[in-house]
């Protein structure tokens, strides 16, 4: 394969983190705000929704991923060369389809056409379930288009830079946000959903061309490819193996269970900081940063980890996954207890450890997909399979790991009500945000800002120590891998 070649396939795959993250990210910093100050849907239908959405969002990745897999997990009846095409065919057309229905349910929430608390939990419900379809299908895809872990890498490295720019969707955001005077507002949200909808039509499309043209696939192996999908879905496999077979295997996956348990703690520090980085802003450094310095810590904190990621994976095809996650373990417990000493009193260092704490989690998240595709490798050898189920393991990862997104504003709240002695939210002022009572005593004000910087640092010191105790019995990595990549390869799974 050419260097051409490469870029073309790394381009085109990489342009469908940017048709999502140019809308999620927006989605993310408005969605609450437009059904609380703007439709005044109510507390108790608020936690209804979320309650409903937490269970539909733990849940539809492993449903998701079952469905699209189940198929591949005892296909005894077709060879891997044969049918593996047929798979990364699969996988481009539930983008194609799915990416514009992605983008009707992003408008939905902008235009109010029901019950506040009816389409609160229709809107969560369709955009997650959509926005599930393309990140199952866009990640699964890592481990189908590539084996090698440098084809791997580099994938991930376009990915990291189009998230970067669709980020800048959240810069733009701000000049038409106003929840007096929707319209431009709207019209805004309006074209980058037609955009998303656009770019994932004819991306999916010319990176099925691409495909093609790299496997080197005439017309009648296209064909061939096309009859093995179909035969899959007229056919009912009497042998098809059961869900309580495949959690058998799940849990006789050593490797997968640490990962597991890794990822949970990795998910809880990355939704902890993102739940209450506008809290340890304000009330740690609020009165010596402006509010305009505050909004580009904020702001930046969405680019910089795709830019950073960069070098990280440069890191990673030098050293490894393993050993560069391992590193940044290390990393952010020797800068948390290093935090932890000097104290809250060095701003410069405080607003640098806010930021980065962040920024490493987040960039942590992003490397673990390679990790992941690994684990499907493993998965793929362990069990003999005539072809990697992808989409399942990707989905059974995030079932495991999804809990520790709900676990962290719970455990957050708990925390720094427990350190602060206030109640975040009955203390809270502003309806479409979460901040601890003004008005404090010097003696008061004290308590809450050294209970805030005691959270900020304890928990990724906690995080941070567990993680690298489950990392360590990891073994995916090494031998251990090489050993999978050459079975793999051998076994008859193609490159690209």
């Amino acid at each position: 394969m050419t260097v051409k070649e490469t870029s073309a396939l790394g381009v085109y795959y990489g342009s469908m983190s940017l048709f999502l993250s140019i809308t999620h990210n927006v989605f993310l910093l408005y969605y609450v705000e437009m059904f609380v100050s703007v439709y005044k849907i109510d507390k108790l239908s608020f936690w209804v929704g979320e309650t409903i959405f937490l269970v539909w969002n733990a849940f539809n990745d492993p449903l998701f991923g079952w469905i699209s897999d189940k198929s591949l997990l005892n296909s005894e009846s077709e060879s891997k060369s044969g049918s593996y095409p047929a798979v990364v065919f699969k996988r481009l057309r539930a983008l194609s389809m799915n990416g514009p229905l992605f983008g009707v349910s992003f408008m939905l929430f902008w235009i109010q056409w029901a019950n506040p608390t009816l389409q609160f939990i229709v809107c969560l419900c369709l955009y997650d379930g959509f926005l599930t379809m393309l990140d199952l299908h866009h990640t699964a895809l890592l481990a189908d288009l590539a084996l090698s872990a440098s084809e791997r890498t580099k994938l991930n490295g376009y990915c990291s830079i189009f998230s970067a720019i669709g980020s800048l969707s959240v810069f733009v955001s701000y000049v038409f946000w106003d929840k007096e005077n929707l319209q431009s507002f709207q019209i805004f949200c309006a074209a980058l959903a037609i955009f998303s909808i656009c770019g994932y039509m004819l991306g999916a499309r010319a990176l099925k061309q691409i495909y093609i043209e790299l496997q080197n696939m005439d017309d009648s192996a296209q064909l061939k490819s096309l009859q093995i999908e179909k035969s899959e879905k007229s056919q009912v496999n009497k042998e098809e193996m059961s869900v309580k077979e495949y959690v058998k295997q799940v849990q006789k996956h050593r490797n997968f269970i640490w990962f597991a348990g890794m990822n949970f703690v990795q998910v809880f520090h990355c939704h902890f900081n993102s739940n209450f980085f506008p809290i340890f802003l304000e009330n740690l450094l609020g009165s010596h940063i402006s509010p305009a310095t505050g909004s580009l810590i904020l702001g930046t904190s969405f680019i910089i980890p795709h830019i950073n990621n960069l070098y990280f994976l440069t890191l990673c095809r030098k050293y490894g996954v393993y050993v560069v996650v391992k590193g940044l373990f290390i990393f952010k417990l020797a800068l948390a207890i290093f935090m932890l000493f000097i104290g809250p009193g060095h701003v410069v260092l405080l607003c640098f450890f806010i930021a980065s704490n962040r920024v490493f989690t987040e960039g942590t998240c992003k490397l673990l997909n390679l990790v992941i595709s690994d684990l499907v490798d493993e998965d793929c050898v362990l069990h003999h399979r005539k072809q990697a189920v992808s989409a399942l393991v990707f989905g059974t990862a995030a079932l495991l790991s999804k809990p520790g997104q709900t676990l962290a504003p719970l455990m957050g709240t708990w925390l720094l009500a427990l350190q602060t002695g206030q109640d975040i939210f009955q203390s809270g002022h502003d309806a479409s945000s979460i901040r601890l009572a003004q008005g404090f005593s010097a003696e008061e004000k004290a308590m809450v800002e050294l209970g805030c910087f005691q959270c900020l640092v304890i928990v990724p010191i906690i995080c941070a120590i567990v993680q690298l105790i489950a990392w360590s019995q990891f073994t995916l990595h090494g031998k251990r891998l090489n050993w999978v990549k050459s079975v793999r390869a051998g076994a008859g799974f193609s490159d690209v």
